[in-house]
């Protein structure tokens, strides 16, 4: 039931656009704000040490018994705009399963997307500002550690949580950071995430080094990593927006500098290192602004199936589970 339930979530919008999000755009009401038979909601707030920076995590509870070993638990980044993908019926499927605690890590404002800020911690390195505005980037080491040393700690106070089955999922930059995490901070979570990730960042800096350095060090842990991206998001043609069109092409240019298929490649050499299970899952007709409610809505049903299922394919979507 659960499989059937997912396959007609992902028909439900795997329609094609190309429309960007509006930067401007608010959070408005969620499922977070209305009762639900399925979840409880709570939030908390976590400061950086001078105040300056304030990050809002939003936790959805279960209201069914914990297991025995606690709850499955997926923090999402961006999670004002992860937030937004969830309705009343996704809240009903995840609870059909093995519902997983819900650990929405965004920002303490009511912007749907904060640019800035995800800037500035989704990134491993600084680059200029096309706009000659400085650097801008590289905090995702000092964001890694508010997320793993503050945030991670406070869910699992508040939640009885399963740390054999705690998921990270990030999109675009977010999806970066992800990879960037399981390089890093690799006992950080069992499994990972990583929708669309933004790979060209500092010239496909992520795909040097930090890879090299991961493929060739002791693993810390087991690590299950799925790979998502939409199939024309591989298509440097994709048409612009009227009035658009100076901003797509510094965009093409920017994706230039890694191949077009850098995400498949990259989970074939992630599965080929002992102890990673990876897969690549495309969605065919998407872009890579749906991408965002594809890909999330996708890593909470996995999250809740039994037993998991994140490299298994789904209408809508084809999954290349990389043989190694």
């Amino acid at each position: 039931m659960l499989v059937f339930a997912a396959a007609f979530a992902l028909c439900a919008f795997a329609a094609p656009t190309f429309a960007q999000p509006d930067p401007n755009q608010r959070i408005g009401a969620t499922v977070a704000d209305a009762p639900s038979p399925h979840y409880r909601f709570d939030s908390f707030v976590v400061s950086s040490a001078d105040g300056g920076q304030r990050w809002r995590v939003r936790l959805g509870i279960p209201r069914q018994r914990a297991p025995t070993q606690g709850f499955a638990a997926l923090y999402l980044l961006d999670g004002n705009a992860a937030l937004m993908e969830f309705d009343a019926e996704l809240l009903a499927q995840l609870a059909r399963g093995r519902a997983p605690v819900l650990a929405f890590v965004g920002y303490d404002n009511d912007l749907r997307i904060d640019s800035a800020a995800r800037t500035r911690d989704y990134t491993p390195s600084a680059v200029e500002d096309a706009a000659g505005a400085g650097p801008r980037g590289g905090g995702a080491e000092a964001f890694a550690r508010v997320l793993v040393e503050r945030i991670q700690p406070q869910v699992r106070r508040r939640a009885r949580i399963d740390r054999s089955h705690e998921a990270l999922w990030g999109h675009s930059l977010g999806g970066l950071f992800a990879l960037d995490l399981l390089y890093t901070r690799g006992d950080a979570f069992a499994q990972w995430f990583s929708a669309s990730p933004s790979l060209w960042w500092d010239g496909g800096r992520e795909l040097g080094e930090p890879e090299q350095r991961f493929l060739r060090e002791p693993l810390r842990r087991p690590a299950q990593v799925t790979i998502l991206q939409g199939g024309r998001e591989r298509d440097a043609r994709a048409p612009a927006k009227p009035g658009d069109e100076a901003r797509a092409a510094a965009h093409r240019a920017r994706i230039a500098a890694v191949p077009a298929d850098a995400a498949r490649q990259l989970a074939s050499r992630l599965q080929a290192k002992p102890g990673v299970t990876a897969c690549y899952r495309e969605f065919a007709e998407l872009g890579h602004g749906p991408m965002l409610r594809a890909s999330v809505r996708a890593a909470a049903l996995a999250m809740a199936a039994v037993p998991a299922q994140a490299c298994a394919a789904e209408s809508g979507e084809s999954a290349a589970p990389i043989e190694r």
